[in-house]
């Protein structure tokens, strides 16, 4: 990271342009601040993502001490960010009424350029309980089982699920494999009593809604 030119380095783009321009490994560089000889910032920034990816953003400090270059300090800093995050955030009272809701939720997975398939688990009235990364696939092929989307919301107690995933290529037409995964996961939500709300493919450009389309 300090082999970067000042101007690209993301606590100065931070200043310069705005937290909204940097990536979600960038913010996390910020935050850490430093790394360490074996792991520098950005490497130790990308683990973290990828282990707040699968968690759901639910951390314990133990878990991110286990990171190469995660000590005490720089591990309670993150959990106390992540906590603060989400006392302000207040996640679970985004109600979802219109596909579009999830878009604010989602749309910091637009820019990666592999697809992520994300599941979020709804309570009764519809509002988000959590938002978890079921599955990481190369560039626009991912496969996706409905014991990996519904095991987590089960547990979870949902009412309902929404799933998302984005198109790397910007396109965000639904592929053959997204409508044969969507027909899947819609007959086991009818199954285990969870039903799929909608599947949205989205990417930095625009989004697909197949309840919107009358696929669902």
């Amino acid at each position: 990271m300090l082999a970067l030119p000042v101007g690209e380095r993301p606590r100065e783009r931070l200043i310069a342009s705005g937290p909204d321009r940097l990536s979600d490994t960038e913010l996390l560089a910020v935050v850490l601040g430093t790394g360490t000889k074996g792991n520098p910032v950005n490497q130790l920034a990308e683990e973290l993502l990828s282990m707040l990816d699968r968690q759901g953003n639910v951390v314990d400090p133990h878990d991110l001490m286990r990171l190469h270059g995660m000590g005490k300090s720089k591990a309670a800093q993150i959990a106390a960010a992540i906590e603060f995050a989400r006392r302000r955030l207040v996640p679970g009272a985004k109600k979802i009424s219109y596909p579009a809701d999830i878009l604010p939720l989602v749309a910091h997975f637009g820019d990666r350029n592999q697809e992520h398939f994300l599941c979020l688990s709804l309570n009764g009235a519809h509002e988000v309980m959590r938002l978890r990364v079921v599955s990481i696939g190369l560039l626009n092929r991912t496969v996706v089982h409905p014991r990996e989307v519904f095991a987590d919301p089960l547990q979870d107690r949902a009412a309902a699920v929404v799933v998302a995933h984005n198109h790397p290529s910007g396109n965000v037409e639904p592929s053959k494999e997204d409508r044969e995964v969507t027909t899947r996961l819609k007959e086991a939500g009818e199954t285990l009593g969870v039903p799929l709300l909608d599947h949205v493919v989205f990417s930095t450009k625009g989004y697909y809604s197949f309840l919107e389309h009358g696929e669902l």
